[in-house]
Order: structure tokens, then C-alpha cells, then sequence
């Protein structure tokens, strides 16, 4: 389940893997001579904009954001197969020539090789991950991929565990440099594509498994990461005219999720013992009421918001 989740610090990102994990820009970055669009497009994230957020606010909204891979395996499980019509496609990356393209689509991207990933279609794989690439170069934080690594361990669904530790280690490298930068903007929007993405494709298959429990489930829980990642990109309204237009679209999905009903049960948590490791068991519960018209109207919005990202 999407709250069910290892901390990719997304991915975090993305807390978003790559699964959510590589992501943006580095101070300094120069335009590129006789490109003057490029000067127009990287206005509002070339430069320092908005506050820089402590460790802590990253971590705890971090907490909540789903990791691509592991949505990846709730839609394997669904039994649906493989379908590369809900991905966005790896041949778009010439269209990512802002700052704020190339960081957000990152996440998207990043996004769509863990759905790659966990059903073995390393062809499809290896062309998303020359995509990142691309735009991790674009972004001056390609210090922070190691491609060959996670090339080799993408190939083989069995090395999950091991993909999902370095992308994670990559992802606070990565953060910690923005933060550094106060370019936690770009963080941001990292983890907004990505989890975008993921939402986009739990959506399209749910719409085809309309009696699957699990998949309206892990669409409903997505109202408490969205208010997550609305309070994110309220931090920049004032400052980043794109992510400002980008809250708008998320505020407008919120409304959507405002029918949406969660109710919790808590139980406390007890202590259990795995693979010789003490840890802890949360017994709470949650109770998701959606029903097939609000899932509808969640698919619709998504599918516009994507639309504009990815376009």
C-alpha cells in the first residue's frame, strides 16, 4: 500500500525512487548561448526561489510518498500485465528544456522505470533509464547516478531490495546538495512528478479492475499524500509562477479528494521479531470510502494535470 512505505529519504522522492531518486539542478547552471526560450523557461527555477526546508519537514512529508517500485509490485499483484501505453514516453525528453520540465519529469520518469522494473521489461528499461540520464545531465546531478549500478541491478527484479537502498542513498545525497543550494523547489517538483506518475498509472489500471478492493484503496489513501505535497508546493506560490499553476491543478484534485472519507482505528503497536531483527507491528487500521465516481473524477483531473507535466 502506498503508506505502507520505506523512506526514499521520494522519491522520496520522491522521498520517487528511481524509482524516486535522482533529481535536479546545480547552482551555477548556465544557459546555453543563442537559446533565448530557455532564458524565458528557467525564470522561476534557475534561481534561488522560495525558503530552504530543514531536514526535518523533508523527512517527515518524505514519510508519505509512495516509491514507484514498490506501487510498481501492488500493480503486478493486481494480475493486470504490463502496459507500456500508461507510461510517458522516453523519447519526449527533448521537450524538457527548463529547469522546471526536466525536474519534474525526472520523477515522472523515474516513475515509469520502476513499473519497467518490477515486470522485467529491461528493453523498455534501458531507454527510460538513458532518459534520466539525460535529464540528470541536463540538471548538472548526474555525480549522483550511478547508472551502470542501477542498470545492472534493474535487470532483474530480484535485486528490488538493493535498487531501492541506492536510490535512496542517491536521493539524500542529491537532497542535501539542494538543500545546500536552497533549491529545495526542484526537490519538490521531483516528487511531485513521480508520485504523480504513479497515481496516473494506478488509475488506468484500476479503471480496468474496477472490483479490485486494494487498488480503490491505495487511490483513496493518496488524499493524506496529497495534502503532503500541496503544503510542499505552497511554499514556492509566491515566488515560482510554475508551481504555482502546479498547486492550483493540485488544489483542484484536492477537491476531488475532499469526498473521499478515511477513517482510522487505532490499535497499539506491538513488538515482533523478523529474521532475528526486532521491529515494530502497526495494528491500526483504515477504513477507505470511495466510491466509482469519485475514483472517475480523481482519473480525469490526474490525467489533465499529467497531461500539461509531461506535454
Amino acid at each position: 500500500m502506498f503508506m505502507r512505505i520505506v523512506t526514499i529519504g521520494l522519491v522520496s522522492t520522491l522521498t520517487l525512487g528511481v524509482g524516486l531518486a535522482l533529481l535536479t539542478t546545480s547552482c551555477g547552471e548556465k544557459k546555453k548561448g543563442g537559446d533565448a526560450m530557455s532564458g524565458i523557461l528557467d525564470q522561476d527555477s534557475s534561481k534561488n526561489t522560495g525558503p530552504a526546508m530543514s531536514d526535518e519537514v523533508i523527512g517527515d512529508i518524505l514519510q508519505s510518498i509512495p516509491q514507484p517500485l514498490e506501487i510498481s509490485v501492488a500493480l503486478k499483484e493486481s494480475g493486470k500485465k504490463y502496459n507500456s501505453g500508461y507510461l510517458n514516453s522516453p523519447d519526449n525528453t527533448s521537450k524538457y528544456n527548463s529547469n522546471y520540465k526536466r525536474a519534474v519529469n525526472l520523477g515522472v520518469y523515474g516513475t515509469d522505470l520502476g513499473y519497467t522494473n518490477i515486470y522485467e521489461q529491461n528493453q523498455d528499461g534501458v531507454k527510460y533509464m538513458a532518459s534520466i540520464k539525460e535529464l540528470a545531465d541536463g540538471l548538472n546531478i548526474g555525480q549522483f547516478f550511478d547508472i551502470e549500478t542501477i542498470g545492472r541491478l534493474a535487470t532483474n527484479s530480484k535485486n528490488l531490495d538493493s535498487l531501492l537502498l541506492i536510490t535512496t542513498q542517491n536521493f539524500n545525497s542529491i537532497n542535501a546538495y539542494l538543500q545546500k543550494q536552497s533549491r529545495s523547489n526542484l526537490s519538490v517538483l521531483f516528487l511531485t512528478g513521480g508520485w504523480l506518475e504513479a497515481l496516473h498509472i494506478t488509475c488506468e489500471v484500476s479503471a480496468t479492475n474496477p472490483e479490485n478492493k486494494e487498488l480503490r484503496e491505495i487511490i483513496g489513501e493518496q488524499k493524506i499524500i496529497l495534502e503532503n505535497i500541496i503544503l510542499l508546493l505552497s511554499f514556492y506560490k509566491d515566488t515560482d509562477p510554475n508551481m504555482a499553476s502546479l498547486l492550483t491543478d493540485m488544489e483542484g484534485l484536492k477537491a476531488a479528494y475532499d469526498k473521499v472519507k478515511i477513517t482510522y482505528t487505532y490499535k497499539e503497536s506491538t513488538f515482533e521479531v523478523v529474521d532475528g531483527v526486532m521491529v515494530i507491528k502497526d495494528n491500526s487500521t483504515s477504513t477507505i470510502d470511495i466510491t466509482a465516481e469519485d475514483i472517475a473524477n480523481i482519473k480525469t483531473l490526474t490525467t489533465g494535470i499529467r497531461n500539461k507535466i509531461i506535454s
